[in-house]
């Protein structure tokens, strides 16, 4: 009797698991709006060296007791079955107020990325200081290793997977198979779901996904960028070795946060 009851038990939660699979909704248009996190403290400190730590430090303290650790950044991700768009939030609020420590690469949001998920291409539009480079090429390859951690991230689970990127970069990232698009914020792409959570523990850096809206998106919604100086990938890295060759030990940080 046992035995039977046991059977039924088990016919009906697979029954309802069914049920709830088959019901699930999986979003393939919509917009996601991100956080970017920026631990203003640690990305401070990590300037610090013996040479300049006679005035870096005072003016760290200085900081510690008048800014919070953490600085927040908006950005959007408008994304169809084969195409996003991701595109920052302008805070003007921050353009009137603006603080030291703010021009680090890392501390700021200025690419707007346009990808095709199918053709493995992207362009993106990349700020950098006083220029803008318009860079056509294709998609970042990532080798990406998917593990069995599951964290919820606005309402989706999401499975945890980890890579290096550009040789020293370790990225975490959490994609959800609910949204079957291989997108994702910047330009992490290549897991088979949206990224909706990305870390960068030795760079200080977060990206995770507030919100997503389950909506139709028109093609209007969805342009590349046109602005800029054209350039490759390696183009760009040409150049930009080429401007921060006077940096010393600050051009390799400034380097990464602008290839990211």
């Amino acid at each position: 009797m046992k035995s039977n009851q046991f059977i039924i038990i088990c016919l009906l939660l697979f029954t309802v698991q069914t049920a709830v699979a088959q019901n699930a909704r999986f979003a393939t248009q919509g917009i996601i709006e991100y956080e970017k996190r920026v631990n203003m403290y640690a990305l401070i400190k990590k300037q610090i060296t013996p040479r300049n730590e006679s005035y870096m430090k005072p003016m760290l303290e200085n900081y510690q007791k008048t800014q919070p650790q953490f600085k927040s950044l908006k950005s959007t991700l408008t994304f169809s079955k084969d195409q996003t768009l991701f595109k920052p939030i302008e805070n003007k609020d921050a353009i009137n107020n603006t603080m030291w420590g703010d021009d680090f690469g890392a501390s700021t949001q200025n690419n707007t990325v346009f990808t095709n998920t199918e053709a493995g291409t992207s362009i993106s539009q990349k700020k950098v200081y006083e220029e803008t480079y318009l860079v056509k090429d294709s998609t970042r390859k990532i080798n990406w290793k998917i593990t069995n951690e599951i964290r919820n991230i606005a309402g989706y689970d999401c499975r945890r997977a980890n890579a290096l990127i550009m040789d020293s970069i370790y990225v975490v990232a959490f994609y959800t198979d609910q949204i079957p698009v291989s997108g994702g914020p910047e330009s992490f792409t290549g897991l088979p779901g949206m990224i909706l959570g990305v870390a960068l523990p030795y760079e200080h850096v977060t990206w995770f996904a507030t919100s997503v809206l389950d909506q139709p998106v028109t093609d209007d919604k969805l342009k590349a960028p046109i602005k800029g100086k054209p350039v490759d990938n390696k183009q760009l890295i040409t150049t930009l070795k080429a401007a921060l060759k006077d940096w010393g030990e600050y051009a390799q940080d400034a380097l990464k946060a602008f290839l990211l």
